[in-house]
Order: structure tokens, then C-alpha cells, then sequence
């Protein structure tokens, strides 16, 4: 059969895939070939969108990047006529990968198997590629004890950030006396720069529910829930479907595959709150109250929503239980190293050319992925650090990029795993307006429950900006570093526990740059506005009229064409607009 496959996650929509989508609709019909077009969810490759495949007996499979509308009438007509690629927009043939392999070679997906590759509302796509076989061998071949045992020799550990292992979560809630058990799946993914879970729904629901079907089963849950921010529509309305669709075809409900288990999932819609995603605070916001945590003990095992024994699975950890189920517990644990086994989802953002969704086995290095993965910075300019797991995360230098992407390796350098935000900075960026960002964030999302996180993050953020301002006072760095310690030690729920990493690893790998704020009124990176002064050298000057144009606080003095151009300090922004238009390097930022 001709297929023409259209990526529809939502970086393909805002990228245009829809149009993409209608352009190729159109043109079929118009030119008479007979061709099935359809859909599919991100494949990863987040920089390349639109993502198009192309599918025929002769010439197989074609994925094709950056596709318009106006490219459907030669790609269709190269394709299916001629039977010949086009190579300026070919990704990869038949398995086969051009410029883009070293993005892929390093991978191996498990969470991602199915995304970019079915069609995320489609059952039988999804059971085409193995879908259910892992349910199918968890009902008939195994008992729940049976299902634990086998997460347990996985080494799984939980992708939500904790780590927790997954099979002694399990294991904890089967063995917990108590009302009807349930099982969550946390979708809420609030960090800046990742997108993970999103993805996922987005391109393969029926892999998230069949992995919390499992969940049910190996626990002794009848009800399930997925907890997933309102924020994400399209990943909602692709899920809602996956669940009706699921109990239409008995997968869901009353004797699932005539094994005498039942068990049902409904979805709840968070308001955004990035405290929900601490479990305490979402069963809280489940049960109607307000996000806060709670402390523990007792855990959710043990007393979780409305009182019953709960287990609580990310979206990743869920994803990747079917494929355990189907392929053994020894398959997934010959992946990743020590502690750390099996695969882990990053998404890559910031200053890389390849930006997008990548899986690699736990054990791959930091600099594998950045610079290799991810292509280096776009500018040409060094890579400078990395922030990784979340706003809640360590920034960490170059010099430490060997470092392996396992669990106890992160926590060693300070960094903590997080959910798999990665985000790569190059040498423009300032450290100490990084560590104001993301603090800014946490601060904002604190429930205000605590006074450490509350008042304590405050404070922080309050000397950050006097940094960055260049109002520091003596003894500012000491005292951001004594209440980071008190917010990270004595905060209720992890948001403030670990709200204050940033601070702490840009202190530690970066120090010199919050001394120049602080000593010199300087900012190294020339990235602080405040810190910051533009001049135009008047011989190096054209006189020419694209900074004057350019300016719209009327900042530059002068006469263009007549006399070189100055920069008149109390008015300019620092917006740096003048810098980016002048075409012989006459403007300057000190």
C-alpha cells in the first residue's frame, strides 16, 4: 500500500504539519494516486519538523524534514511516479540515516519504540508493533507476584527523578492491607525544557495505559488515573481516545482478555502547579483539595488517595513496562550500568543543533549527547555547561562532561537525574543569571507551605538579583550558600529540597563568575544587562544608518553619513540590537 505518514506531535503542528498534512491530501486526489495518508507522533527529531514518510513497494520507506505544503506535489511525483528521492530534504531510507545518524546511532528506545512509528490513534498499529503482548503474559503466564519479581530483576527505577526502583514500589503496595488499591500515572511534567512525557502521550497512549494495566495487575488495583496537566490538549485528547478505544476492544474494564481481572482508567486535568508533580501534592489536587505535600510516612504504598494504597509511576517508567514484560527482564537489565540499568529519555534543548527527544542507555556520557547527539552549539561557540534534571537540577561545567548519565555519577557532581530535561549552554550564557532563572521558577511554583522553600527561596533569589543587578553586598555569596543548605535540608516535599541546586553547582563550578558580579560589578559572560555598556568606536565606524535604524530607544547619537555614531549610555536598553546589525564590528559591549 502507498502511505504518505505526516508527524503530528505538537512540535509537528507548530511547525505546520497540518497544512503539511492537507497539502498532501489535496494533491493526491488531484493527480490521481491512489495513496493513504495519515499520522503519526514525534519521532524526535524535534529540529527537523516537518517530519513526512513516505511509503511504496518499490522504493520502501523515505522520511523526509522540513516538508512545506508547497513540497508535497515533488515528493509525491518523486516518490510514486519517478521512484527516486530528493536528497536536500531526505532524513533517512529505509533504515538508513544521512546527516542526522549521529543523532541516532547512540539510542536505543524503549519508552519511544512506537513514537514516529504508528499511528498514536490506532489500536491495531499499535499491536502490529507488540502492543499488548507484555499485558497478554502478565494475565496468563505470570502471577501479579510473578509480574513483581520480574520488575524487580530489571533494576528499573523510576524516571520520575526520585529513582525509586519500581519493582519495590510494587512490591510495597501488593503487600499493603487496606481498601481497593489504585494506581496513578504522573503526567504532570511542568520543568522548563522538557517535554517527555508529552511526547509520549502524544505518540504512543496505549503503551502508557497498557504499562499502568500491568501496574494494576501486579499491585491488585481496579482504578486507575492519569494525572496530566491541562496544558497539554493534544496529549489528552489522544488519551481519552486511546481509553475508549481500549475498553471497546476489551483491554479495559470487566475480564480483560477473558482473565478474569478488571480494571478502568479515567484521565484528571491539573491546573499547572509544578508542586503536583510531588505525588503527596498530586493525590491532594486528585482528591480535590489544594497541591500541597504532605509529609511521610505514611508513603502512598501504604496510605496514597482517599486513604488506599496507591502506586505512582512517571509516564517513561510506565512506557517502558510493556517491553520488559514482552522481552524479559534480562533484556532490559543488559542495558545501562551498576545501579542504573535500562534506558533513560532526555529532552535536548538549548545551544545544539539537534535539538529533540533522544533515549540512550544509562551509562552514556554527558558530552555523547550534547556534542555528539546534539550536534555542538549552533553559533560556533564553545559549549560552556549543561543544566540537567529540571529547574530543580545542577548546572555542570565542560570539564565534567565525561561524566556517565547514571544515577549515582549525577548525584556525585552535585546534578541530580530529574525527569530528563537537558538543557546545553554556550560560553554567552551567565552562570549567575542562570541559577536566578531557574530559582525564579521554583520560587514562583513553592505551594508556601513550608517556610524553608517559601521564604528561604526568596531570600536566595533576592541576593541573585542584587548579583545580577550589580548590587551585591559583602558577605552575599556566604549567605547564599548557608540558605541553600538550610532550604535543601530542611524543606517538607523535594521542590524545595531540591530547588536549591542550581545555586549550589554554580557556585561550585562557577564561583569566579559570582565573584566578578560581586567584586568587579562586572558580568564575565556580558549577558547581565545592568553590568553591561555598549560603545561604537568611531574609526572602526561606517557611519552608516543600521544601528540608528535599528535602535527604538533612540540611543545613538550622531549624524548618519556625516559623522561616526555614539551610544548614548543613559538611554540604551542593552538590548544588544545594535551589536547584531553592525556589519564592521565597530559596536563593542564591556
Amino acid at each position: 500500500m502507498n502511505r504518505v505518514i505526516v508527524g503530528m506531535g505538537s512540535c509537528g503542528l507548530a511547525a505546520g504539519a497540518r497544512e503539511v498534512f492537507d497539502a498532501f491530501a489535496a494533491e493526491a486526489t488531484r493527480r490521481g494516486i491512489d495513496v493513504e495518508v495519515g499520522i503519526t507522533g514525534c519521532l524526535g527529531l524535534c529540529y527537523r519538523e516537518v517530519l513526512v514518510t513516505l511509503e511504496s513497494e518499490t522504493m520502501g520507506a523515505a522520511l523526509y524534514g522540513n516538508v512545506q505544503p508547497e513540497d508535497a506535489e515533488h515528493l509525491l511525483q518523486a516518490h510514486f511516479v519517478a521512484h527516486k528521492v530528493i536528497p536536500a530534504l531526505l532524513v533517512g531510507q529505509n533504515g538508513a540515516w544521512g546527516q542526522d545518524a549521529k543523532f541516532f546511532q547512540p539510542q536505543q528506545r524503549i519508552a519511544l519504540r512506537n513514537c514516529g512509528h504508528v499511528d498514536p490513534e490506532s489500536l491495531d498499529d499499535f499491536l502490529s508493533r507488540g502492543g499488548y503482548v507484555g499485558l497478554t503474559r502478565a494475565l496468563r503466564e505470570l502471577t501479579p507476584d510473578g509480574v513483581v519479581e520480574v520488575m524487580k530483576a530489571t533494576g528499573l527505577r523510576g524516571r520520575g527523578g526520585a529513582g525509586f526502583p519500581t519493582g519495590r514500589k510494587w512490591e510495597l503496595a501488593r503487600a499493603s492491607a487496606g481498601p481497593a488499591k489504585v494506581v496513578i500515572c504522573n503526567a504532570d511534567e511542568g520543568d522548563p525544557g522538557a517535554f517527555m512525557d508529552r511526547n509520549l502521550i502524544e505518540g504512543d497512549p496505549f503503551a502508557v495505559l497498557e504499562g499502568l494495566t500491568i501496574a494494576a495487575r501486579a499491585i491488585g488495583a481496579q482504578q486507575g488515573y492519569v494525572y496530566v496537566r491541562d496544558e497539554y490538549p493534544l496529549a489528552v485528547q489522544r488519551l481519552d481516545k486511546a481509553i475508549a478505544t481500549a475498553r471497546t476492544r476489551g483491554y479495559l474494564g470487566r475480564g480483560i482478555l477473558g482473565a478474569g481481572f478488571d480494571f478502568d482508567v479515567v484521565t484528571k486535568r491539573g491546573a499547572g502547579a509544578f508542586v503536583c508533580g510531588e505525588e503527596t501534592a498530586m493525590i491532594a489536587s486528585l482528591e480535590g483539595e489544594r497541591g500541597t505535600p504532605r509529609r511521610r510516612p505514611p508513603y502512598p504504598v501504604e496510605q496514597g488517595l482517599h486513604g488506599r494504597p496507591t502506586s505512582i509511576n512517571n509516564v517513561e517508567t510506565l512506557a517502558s513496562v510493556p517491553w520488559i514484560l514482552a522481552n524479559g527482564a534480562d533484556a532490559y537489565a543488559a542495558l545501562g550500568t551498576g545501579r542504573s540499568r535500562g534506558t533513560k529519555v532526555f529532552s535536548l534543548t538549548g545551544d545544539v543543533r539537534r535539538t529533540g527527544l533522544v533515549e540512550i542507555p544509562m551509562g552514556v556520557t554527558i558530552g555523547t549527547i550534547v556534542e555528539e547527539m546534539g550536534g555542538g552549539s549552533p553559533s560556533g561557540r564553545p559549549l560552556k555547561a549543561v543544566q540537567i534534571g529540571g529547574p530543580s537540577g545542577g548546572c555542570l561545567p565542560r570539564a565534567l562532561f565525561a561524566t556517565p548519565v547514571d544515577y549515582e555519577s549525577l548525584q556525585q557532581t552535585g546534578a541530580i537525574m530529574g525527569s530528563g530535561g537537558l538543557v546545553a549552554m554556550d560560553d554567552s550564557s551567565c552562570m549567575v543569571d542562570v541559577a536566578r532563572y531557574f530559582l525564579s521558577f521554583t520560587q514562583e511554583e513553592s505551594c508556601g507551605k513550608c517556610t524553608f522553600c517559601r521564604i528561604g527561596t526568596k531570600r536566595m533569589l533576592e541576593i541573585l538579583t542584587r548579583l545580577c543587578e550589580g548590587n551585591g553586598r559583602a558577605g552575599d555569596l556566604e549567605l547564599l550558600e548557608e540558605l541553600s543548605h538550610r532550604v535543601g535540608t530542611h524543606s517538607l516535599c523535594g521542590l524545595g529540597r531540591s530547588a536549591p541546586n542550581p545555586v549550589l553547582t554554580t557556585l561550585r563550578y562557577f564561583r569566579e563568575e559570582y565573584e566578578g558580579h560581586l567584586y568587579e560589578h562586572r558580568c564575565p559572560a556580558k549577558k547581565c544587562r545592568a553590568l553591561i555598556e555598549y560603545t561604537i568606536d568611531p574609526f572602526v565606524c561606517d557611519r552608516c544608518t543600521l544601528c540608528y535604524d535599528q535602535c527604538a530607544a533612540r540611543a545613538i547619537l550622531g549624524t548618519p553619513l556625516l559623522e561616526p555614531m555614539a551610544i548614548d549610555p543613559d538611554v540604551c536598553l542593552r538590548c544588544g540590537g545594535c551589536l547584531e546589525v553592525c556589519r564592521f564590528h565597530a559596536v563593542t559591549v564591556a
